[in-house]
């Protein structure tokens, strides 16, 4: 075989064994390339955790859930611990934990927590973080921001919590989930 039939074949070869991809954005893509498209997004709301009318509670795609706000109201909409911020954050992390669950996860999947907060002065700060770090096993806290605010939805609500979760399988793993043996 000739060197430029040789060098034709190793194109071939190499054109036909390549990564089976698109350019990400159609033509031109900006060079980026995808072996398989990320799966559809699963818009989720989670049973006894309020909603916003016309919003999802969270966003599942593949294995990542990305939680809108969490607010201190229970089951029936009404507000908790008025006034006890960390209270409120107890309910707030509570419906964040109830959506990981729904999602068919455990409440240690929760990679990142924001928690907005009217009014916390650095002390309320360092009670909302002790008070927050029960959820998790030790050690594997999520990446934590805490913002200071100055207002939220309604008056008398003085926490809201977001955060994303990553699912470590389809099944959740009840070993890592401090409330497993009370469900």
């Amino acid at each position: 075989m000739s060197r430029t039939a040789t060098a034709a074949l190793a194109v071939l070869v190499l054109v036909a064994c390549g990564p089976a991809a698109a350019p990400a954005g159609g033509a031109g893509g900006g060079g980026r390339i995808y072996p398989v498209a990320p799966p559809p997004p699963e818009f989720l709301q989670a049973p006894n955790v309020p909603i916003v009318p016309g919003f999802s509670s969270a966003v599942k795609v593949g294995q990542t859930v990305f939680l809108a706000g969490q607010v201190p109201l229970d089951s029936t909409g009404l507000l908790v611990g008025r006034g006890d911020r960390v209270v409120q954050l107890h309910q707030a992390l509570a419906n964040a934990s109830a959506i990981v669950r729904f999602a068919r996860g455990v409440p240690a999947d929760l990679i990142r927590l924001t928690v907005y907060c009217v009014g916390c002065s650095n002390d309320d700060f360092d009670a909302m973080r002790t008070s927050a770090s029960a959820l998790f096993p030790a050690g594997e806290g999520p990446a934590l921001t805490m913002v200071g605010v100055t207002a939220l939805p309604e008056d008398e609500m003085l926490v809201v919590v977001d955060g994303v979760a990553v699912l470590r399988g389809t099944i959740p793993d009840r070993t890592r989930d401090p409330e497993a043996g009370t469900h």
